[in-house]
């Protein structure tokens, strides 16, 4: 039975990064190694798991890219 899991997160994995290219997916792999450890200890669903916790991980990531940019844009500039 947890074959069938493994060689369907592996699936989910190949199928996403296929999808993905070279698209910039900071926080996606820390959140869902993350979310996926937290999935199984919560009742077995490390794929779901996995799946939200890359969504939140790039979330997070844009949004501190986001910040950075602004601080850059607001610090003067020496001449």
């Amino acid at each position: 039975m947890k074959a069938g899991y493994i060689k369907a997160a592996l699936a989910a994995v190949a199928l996403s990064s296929a999808m993905i290219g070279t698209a910039n997916a900071a926080g996606c792999m820390k959140g869902a190694v993350v979310g996926g450890v937290a999935g199984h200890y919560a009742g077995h669903h490390a794929v779901v798991g996995a799946v939200g916790g890359c969504l939140v991980g790039r979330h997070m990531a844009k949004k501190h890219a986001e910040e950075q940019a602004a601080e850059r844009q607001q610090q003067p500039r020496m001449q």
